[in-house]
């Protein structure tokens, strides 16, 4: 059963944030790969059979935002190489899309190529197979 996210003061007088995965990702990369080749192949995003019901008026041929957790990110670094290419000059976090943050939170468009039951099919979707997935949202 999918909870309301628990909120939890830090020590720091800061929150923590605990969400539940509503399903996860379903493809061929089993480790992470270069995001243009991930999002080349169809992926599934296998829904908790209990929210099936929430995707009535998702329509296949329309965009879908799809948000996932970076699940096998490791730490995070506030400047970074664009792609880990030591030839580019270090930027900020934030002004990239690397799974290293301080939230591991990934956030893609995808086209919503099928629906069946509580399988979607996209097209465009640069995340590993098992990645869980947080929210779906109509563009």
């Amino acid at each position: 059963m999918i909870r309301d996210p628990k909120l939890e003061e830090t020590a720091d007088g800061g929150c923590s944030i605990v969400y539940r995965a509503i399903g996860h990702v379903e493809n061929e990369f089993d480790e992470p790969a270069p995001p243009s080749e991930i999002r080349a192949v169809e992926s599934r995003i296998v829904l908790d059979l209990s929210l099936t019901e929430g995707l009535k008026g998702l329509e296949p041929g329309r965009q879908v935002m799809v948000v996932f957790c970076f699940h096998r990110s490791q730490g995070f670094d506030l400047l970074q190489h664009p792609r880990g290419d030591r030839s580019r000059p270090r930027r900020g976090v934030f002004a990239l899309r690397s799974p290293r943050r301080p939230n591991p939170i990934g956030v893609t468009m995808v086209d919503l190529v099928a629906i069946e039951g509580n399988v979607l099919y996209v097209q465009g979707l640069d995340a590993i197979n098992g990645t869980p997935v947080l929210d779906l949202k109509p563009a």
